[in-house]
């Protein structure tokens, strides 16, 4: 028997999947946490794209979000039951009942939370890659999203207030998280 926290077991027999509005750096900080647990990462928009041959933004415009949700929860899924990996969602796929329900089920849900301000900032970098911020102030519209979806986000198992400091400094308090 191993006397190792039981979080720490738990996150070494499951995904750690990172939850939480766009830009609060799941993606960059999924990286380097996958590097620093020695496990794979995958980023589920980028597998969602390459599935589809579409960039999110298209699929959108094309199908919808409702159809677009449906496929984020099927590749979800297939990330979720391989070996464990870190994986970065999409700012809305915790929203969905089916796919929240699934990773609170099999994998450690981890919320990036972040200052609005902080990441009106960031997204601000990239913004034709952001649907829900088309043709909207992004943080009148983070605002929007925040107060929607971070009672949702709560339910996640481990909650990191994300900084504006060096991603190293996430990965280490997410890694304290999950060693506790």
């Amino acid at each position: 028997m191993s006397s190792a926290p039981a979080a720490h077991r738990h996150a070494a027999d499951r995904s750690v999947v990172l939850v939480g509005l766009m830009g609060v750096g799941k993606s960059t900080i999924g990286k380097r946490l996958g590097a620093r647990l020695g496990l794979p990462f995958a980023d589920s928009d980028h597998e969602i794209e390459s599935a589809a041959g579409l960039s999110i933004a298209e699929i959108f415009e094309r199908y919808g979000e409702a159809q677009f949700r449906d496929g984020e929860r099927r590749v979800i899924a297939r990330l979720i039951e391989g070996r464990p990996k870190v994986i970065a969602t999409g700012g809305g796929a915790f929203m969905h009942e089916a796919t929240r329900a699934l990773i609170l089920e099999r994998a450690t849900a981890v919320w990036l939370d972040a200052d609005l301000d902080v990441l009106a900032d960031r997204v601000r970098r990239r913004p034709g890659s952001r649907p829900l911020l088309k043709n909207r102030d992004p943080r009148e519209a983070l605002a929007d999203l925040a107060a929607l979806r971070n009672p949702f986000y709560a339910l996640a198992q481990v909650h990191i207030k994300s900084e504006p400091l060096p991603h190293s400094a996430a990965v280490e308090s997410i890694v304290r998280a999950l060693h506790e």
